[in-house]
C-alpha cells in the first residue's frame, strides 16, 4: 500500500513539475540561450571571417563564402525552436539542434549557396554601378530584385528547415507563399530590417547574439504558412 501511494505521489509530482507559467518561461529562456549558443558554434568559422573582413566592395565574394555555414546553422535553430519543449522536464534543445543540423544541412545548402551567389552578383553590381554605364533606374530595379530574393530566401529557409521536401519543391513553395501569404512576407521583411538596423547601429555581433529570439519571432509570423503546408502539401 505504501509503495503504491509512493508511486502515485511520484507520478503526481512528475506530472505537475515544470508545468506552471514560471517554469514554461524558464524553459523558453533556457531553450533560447542553448539554441543561440549552438547557432554561434555552428556558424563560428564563417562569422569569424565576417568580423575580420573590411567593408571594401571587393570583399563581397569572400563575405558570401564566410556566410555559407550560416545557412545550416539558422536552419537547425529554426528546427530546434519549432520543436522546443514547453516544460522543464521536456528540454533537450542541444540534442534537437544538432539533429536538425544533420537532417537539413545538405538540403539547405542547395538553396542557400545559390542565393548567396545571386545576392553577391547584385551587391557587386550595385557597388560598381557608376562604372557599368547603365541607366539610373537599373539600380532601383536591382535593389527590388535583391529584396525579393531575400524574402524568398526567408520562406525557403523556414520551409526547408521544418519539412523534408526536395529542394526544387521548397523553392516553388517559397515562391508560392511569397506571393500569396503577405503576413509571412511581412514577418520576413521585418526581421531583415531589424537585423540590418542592429548591424548598422551596433555591430554584426549584436544581430548574431539576438538570432534565436529573432528566429522565434519569424516562426510566429509563419504559423499560417506552416499549418497550410502541413495540411495541403504533406501526406
Amino acid at each position: 500500500m505504501t509503495a503504491v501511494a509512493g508511486r502515485g505521489a511520484a507520478a503526481v509530482a512528475r506530472d505537475g513539475f515544470g508545468a506552471g507559467p514560471l517554469s514554461r518561461a524558464a524553459a523558453l529562456v533556457h531553450t533560447l540561450l542553448t539554441v543561440e549558443a549552438m547557432l554561434l558554434a555552428a556558424a563560428s568559422p564563417g562569422l569569424a571571417g565576417v568580423f575580420l573582413l573590411g567593408t571594401a566592395p571587393s570583399n563581397l565574394p569572400l563575405l558570401a563564402l564566410c556566410l555559407v555555414p550560416l545557412g545550416p546553422a539558422l536552419s537547425a535553430a529554426l528546427y530546434a525552436l519549432h520543436r522546443r519543449g514547453r516544460e522543464l522536464t521536456e528540454l533537450r534543445p542541444a540534442r534537437t539542434y544538432w539533429r536538425g543540423w544533420r537532417l537539413n544541412a545538405g538540403a539547405v545548402l542547395r538553396l542557400w549557396v545559390p542565393l548567396l551567389a545571386w545576392l553577391t552578383v547584385i551587391g557587386f553590381s550595385l557597388t560598381h554601378f557608376p562604372a557599368a554605364g547603365v541607366p539610373n533606374w537599373w539600380a532601383g530595379l536591382l535593389v527590388v530584385i535583391g529584396a525579393v530574393s531575400l524574402l524568398w530566401g526567408g520562406h525557403a529557409l523556414v520551409l526547408g528547415s521544418l519539412f523534408a521536401f526536395r529542394s526544387q519543391d521548397v523553392a516553388r513553395l517559397a515562391a508560392y507563399f511569397l506571393l500569396h501569404r503577405p503576413k509571412a512576407s511581412l514577418a520576413t521583411a521585418s526581421l531583415l530590417v531589424l537585423a540590418g538596423g542592429l548591424t548598422l547601429l551596433g555591430t554584426e555581433a549584436l544581430a548574431a547574439l539576438l538570432a534565436a529570439p529573432l528566429l522565434l519571432s519569424l516562426l510566429h509570423g509563419f504559423r499560417s504558412v506552416i499549418a497550410e503546408t502541413r495540411e495541403e502539401f504533406t501526406a
